[in-house]
């Protein structure tokens, strides 16, 4: 294994061809490293995502970085975009690990890319930290390696679920429309709402599993028009949620109540406001939060220093902010294990029990974190995006006008 300080590669390589060609921590440097979507279907979260880590990097480099052995060392985030393809994902990830010789990581953008990423971790048993990866199936396997910032996928939209009963006069009654991609984390999503569905016996009048290219949903919205439900629930990551609002506009389709995931990251309520009036968006953050750290300061802080350095976000994403907060998680462990030992690391993760600007983290055995929930917002008339934290908060009907 590498000392923490460089070494004589040369030396090294006469020994075994197969060690890295770099040490984890090179001067005083620490090198994170990521395979993420800078390409391809999951381009828009993968940017969103890159740009939290390196906010965080910065804001945390300025700030003296991380102090380690009485010395203090920059963090650094070594990036090959898996062009949003598992296969690849895998191939960058042990990529990064056997020849770049990092020894820490950040999680890729999707349920789908960290599952793919997350044995080929546990394979060389280099601790990841995850932001972006909400598939509660990730959290059943025993990975021991895996952590994850964000709250689990069955939860995003299960609450609308909730605010529709309440909402209606008799639960029962109430008919929902579902529209899913068929990826690992929208499926999730759909059991989490398919959960609260039974829960209250409603009736669901459409059931469709949507294309991975998500370029077209108009059959499942014409069969909206015809149905007329009451709420639609919509699960297809960015170019899902822009694809939807896009051909609700289109087709003038309107349902009392609608509900979908990534809202902010397609930018739904600037691209086509009308459609996107009163969607209730499933978010893992707001920067409404009264939540703070020493680092970052509060929720507000950093949403405005994140936009100071980002000035194209109206409204910033979530994947940024827990993004963010993933980087942060290394900092802290990597100053109570006081070490650069790989396990030391794990084991300091595992322990980490702070609150954030981003929300509390305390991570349960599975890796997941077990100490933040879902929130969802509702897209007002002026796109602004409003907390709703119980159907009394909710506009209920939408006042759609096409």
């Amino acid at each position: 294994m590498f000392m923490k300080h460089g070494i004589a590669i040369g030396a090294i390589l006469a020994v075994s061809l197969a060690s890295p060609a770099m040490a984890r921590v090179d001067g005083d440097t620490i090198t994170l490293g990521s395979s993420i979507s800078l390409t391809g279907k999951y381009a828009t979260n993968g940017l969103h995502t890159q740009r939290g880590y390196d906010y965080a990097v910065k804001v945390i480099n300025d700030a003296g970085g991380v102090k380690v052995g009485g010395k203090s060392y920059k963090l650094a985030v070594k990036y090959y975009d898996d062009e949003s393809t598992p296969a690849r994902g895998a191939q960058l990830a042990e990529r990064l690990i056997q020849q770049d010789g990092v020894e820490y990581m950040l999680g890729p953008y999707s349920s789908g890319m960290t599952k793919a990423i997350a044995p080929v971790s546990e394979k060389f048993g280099v601790p990841m930290v995850e932001a972006e990866g909400a598939s509660r199936s990730l959290f059943t396997q025993g990975y021991k390696y895996l952590f994850a910032v964000l709250s689990t996928s069955e939860q995003y939209l299960a609450t609308a679920v909730d605010f529709a009963a309440e909402k209606a006069g008799n639960a029962g009654d109430v008919r929902v429309a579902l529209a899913f991609e068929g990826d690992p984390f929208s499926m999730d999503v759909r059991a989490g709402v398919i959960d609260k569905i039974n829960e209250y016996g409603m009736k669901v009048v459409i059931d469709d599993q949507l294309p991975a290219d998500l370029s077209d949903m108009s059959t499942t919205l014409t069969k909206t028009k015809a149905l007329k439900p009451d709420v639609l629930i919509i699960s297809g990551h960015s170019k899902g949620a822009a694809t939807a609002a896009r051909q609700m506009e289109e087709m003038k389709v309107n349902v009392p109540m609608i509900a979908m995931t990534h809202c902010e990251a397609a930018k739904v309520q600037e691209k086509f406001p009308k459609a996107a009036n009163g969607f209730l968006c499933a978010t893992q953050w707001v920067e409404s939060l009264s939540k703070s750290d020493s680092m970052f300061g509060s929720a507000a802080e950093w949403n405005a220093g994140f936009k100071a350095d980002y000035p194209s976000y109206t409204s910033v994403p979530y994947q940024s902010a827990q993004a963010s907060a993933a980087v942060y998680v290394f900092k802290e462990a990597f100053e109570a294990a006081n070490s650069f030992d790989k396990d030391a690391v794990r084991d300091a993760i595992s322990g980490v029990e702070m609150e954030t600007f981003y929300g509390d983290i305390k991570f349960s055995d599975a890796g997941n974190n077990i100490a933040k929930p879902m929130f969802l917002r509702q897209i007002g008339a002026d796109g602004s995006y409003n907390l709703v934290e119980s159907a009394g908060d909710m506009v209920f009907p939408r006042n759609v006008n096409y």
